[in-house]
């Protein structure tokens, strides 16, 4: 179950975190047994991939948009503020955030959208030139989207046309404990993760070799919001009101059982959240953040 050994002049690649705005989130909708009025502070966290030798910029997630609450249907803008009673800022937006290190959208090679909730998908008009990846049970969900479905709460411009790959994963082998995952540069140093349907269909992680001796990043996306959940310590919430974080409850305990697995089983793998918030207290305004780069374990 462990992950492939290093090979002879491993090629290993260089990720960087982006901020990319702030949830402020009831926790009971996240794990089990709290009052509903604590609030959870999660940072939207987005990473940036460089390869060392074909010099592709390689993003996973876009954010939460800057006009979110203008630039996405009224309907959805109102079921996060009244149903999941969500508080969204975004004192920096992706693109934003890419400028701090004089990146702009036109030098990101493929934009990978780890699923299609509003805090990940950003604003795709931002990147015109970037080739995007989906997993493929998002197809279903943005094609049937809004305004083609009224009640949708997923647009279906999502995704540019005729720069969007949806992939399907179920001809890719296994990788560790994941069932499927695909070797996106073919030299074994990042791999896109089939992450079920747990959250939500068509889900997507991200695992990334960061030395050329065994140490790697996990990109879990919202396959955990808290670390209590990897933990033990809680369990997936479930509420009258605000419903739950996850779509399959079984399915995402399922993949959280195989990202502890990975952990325990890869002493230098560092697993880092969507919405990591020690994570992100810990290392806010340090070197993890590009321009600069996640030390490798």
């Amino acid at each position: 179950m462990s992950l492939p050994p290093p090979a002879p002049n491993q090629t290993f690649c260089r990720v960087s975190a982006l901020e990319a705005g702030h949830a402020i989130a009831r926790l009971a909708w996240i794990v089990d047994g709290v009052d509903e009025n604590v609030k959870a502070d999660l940072p939207v966290l987005c990473f940036l991939v460089q390869h060392p030798t074909n010099g592709q910029k390689f993003l996973f997630d876009l954010g939460i948009r800057k006009d979110w609450d203008t630039g996405l249907p009224a309907h959805l803008v109102q079921w996060v503020i009244n149903t999941l009673r969500f508080e969204t800022r975004v004192p920096l937006d992706i693109v934003e955030s890419l400028a701090k290190g004089d990146a702009k959208p036109s030098d990101i090679t493929h934009v990978c959208i780890s699923h299609i909730h509003f805090d990940h998908i950003g604003h795709s008009a931002l990147f015109p030139t970037s080739k995007f990846l989906a997993g493929e049970g998002a197809r279903f969900l943005v094609e049937n989207g809004y305004p083609k479905v009224p009640e949708s709460v997923f647009p279906v411009d999502t995704f540019p046309e005729g720069r969007t790959t949806f992939l399907n994963p179920e001809g890719w082998p296994a990788l560790g404990p994941f069932p499927h995952a695909l070797d996106f540069y073919g030299d074994g140093s990042l791999y896109i993760v089939d992450a079920g349907h747990g959250h939500i269909p068509g889900h997507l992680n991200l695992l990334v070799r960061t030395s050329a001796d065994g140490g790697w990043i996990y990109c879990a996306a919202d396959s955990v919001h808290d670390w209590s959940l990897l933990t033990g310590d809680a369990k997936i919430g479930r509420h009258p009101i605000f419903g739950c974080a996850h779509h399959d409850v079984g399915a995402a305990e399922e993949h959280i059982g195989r990202v502890k697995t990975l952990m325990k089983e890869n002493p230098r793998l560092k697993v880092i959240l969507a919405h990591d918030a020690p994570w992100y207290r810990e290392n806010k305004d340090g070197p993890a953040f590009w321009p600069d780069a996640i030390e490798s374990l």
